[in-house]
Formats: C-alpha cells, structure tokens, sequence
C-alpha cells in the first residue's frame, strides 16, 4: 500500500505560483509512475499533469502546457508540480496519484488527500 501526503497549496494571487509537493511512503516510489489531478467544486477529476518512473515522459493538460511542471526526486521518494502564472480557473483541490499513466482517474491506483489551491483575482 503506497500513502501520498501533498502539501504546498494555499491562497495565492493571479499571476503567483506554488510548488505542491507529494511524498510517498513506499520504498518502490521509484518504480511508480506519477500524476496530478484536480477538482474543483461542481466538476469533475481532471488530469493536470503525469511522469513516468524514469522521467522520461511526461504529459501536460492542455490548460496548464506552459505554465505548470511535473518532477520528481525518487531519492526523496516525491514529486512536485509547479505552477506558475496561476488563473482564478486552477482554483481547485489537487490530487497526487500513483500506480498509472495517462489522463484518466481511473487509471491509478494509489490516492493522496489533495490540497487546495485558491487563486484570487
């Protein structure tokens, strides 16, 4: 079982920027691919940004190509995300996960809590 704790969100203004760290619990971290997701109130999960376990490969949603970016330190068994040039529309909970690829929710398997981002206009 790999436990993700996230941190890092808070209240920011448009234009600011936040690194979301997650850290996980297993050993095998490296091993995992990663993503990032996120939800705002009323909407659905959706797909912000994945790297896989080598770094090779990353993926970027549309949305946030050009202003967020996914790494990862597998020494230090986390990733991050950082955003930069935030919109009031990234206002959401974010959600590390690991065990998969790709854009879907339901591609992976492990879940952190999330942290919020607000961003205030």
């Amino acid at each position: 079982q790999v436990q993700l704790v996230e941190s890092g969100g808070g209240l920011v203004q448009a234009g600011g920027s936040l690194r979301l760290s997650c850290a996980a619990s297993e050993r095998t971290f490296g091993n995992y691919n990663m993503g990032w997701f996120r939800q705002a109130p009323g909407k659905e999960r959706e797909f912000v940004a994945a790297i896989t376990w080598t770094r090779s490969s990353t993926l970027y949603a549309e949305s946030v190509k050009g202003r967020f970016t996914i790494s990862r330190e597998n020494a230090k068994n986390t990733v991050y995300l950082q955003t930069e040039s935030l919109k009031p529309e990234d206002t959401a909970v974010y959600y590390c996960a690991a065990g998969g690829w790709g854009t879907s929710p339901r591609a992976y398997r492990y879940w952190g809590q999330g942290c919020q981002i607000t961003v205030s206009s």
